[in-house]
């Protein structure tokens, strides 16, 4: 008996990719909780900052103060829905005032100030882009004066409402009120 060999065909040798070296940089590694990484990452949010129009490309119409408190008030109402109160009830403390292109607002302390300031952008953008004018600057006073409040008693607030409306005394006798002091 003769056995019949078949040839077996080779199977082609499968060579593996050698895995790429990553190639050494020249820039020193930088760790994210130091000095240099805080510096790197200013220089490119300032690089990142966006290209802004020359002003004479820019609308420069004119608005009221009723418009300008529409739209202020629109604005608080947005970032009160968005969450931030804070923010919201800033706008909110004291109308503001126009004066030309000049919006002042008037803050109770310097750290309302502060949160102020943090936020305006936003509100400076909204102003300009809804009422066509970027011409417009806002300045902020801190009034830190402080009005004494004194208790009153009850023959203080009885002589205030006489003061107000004289009818006062005519009840309290007609009723037989009396004061207690």
């Amino acid at each position: 008996m003769e056995v019949k060999t078949q040839p077996v065909a080779e199977t082609p040798k499968v060579e593996t990719p050698a895995t790429p070296k990553p190639e050494s940089s020249t820039e020193p590694k930088i760790s994210a909780f130091s000095l240099s990484s805080i510096r790197k990452k200013k220089e490119l949010e300032a690089s990142n900052k966006s290209y802004v129009k020359p002003s004479s490309v820019m609308p420069t119409e004119e608005f009221t103060e009723t418009e300008m408190l529409v739209q202020w008030n629109k604005y608080a109402q947005r970032l009160g829905d968005k969450g931030l109160k804070i923010m919201e009830s800033l706008l909110l403390i004291n109308d503001p005032t126009l004066e030309g292109t000049v919006i002042t607002l008037e803050l109770p302390n310097e750290g309302s100030k502060l949160d102020f300031e943090s936020q305006i952008n936003g509100l400076l953008g909204h102003l300009k882009g809804h009422l066509h004018n970027h011409d417009i600057t806002i300045e902020v006073f801190v009034n830190e004066a402080v009005e004494s409040k004194r208790s009153l008693n009850d023959q203080d607030r009885y002589n205030r409402l006489m003061e107000i409306n004289p009818n006062i005394e005519l009840l309290r006798t007609t009723f037989g009120l009396d004061l207690h002091t």
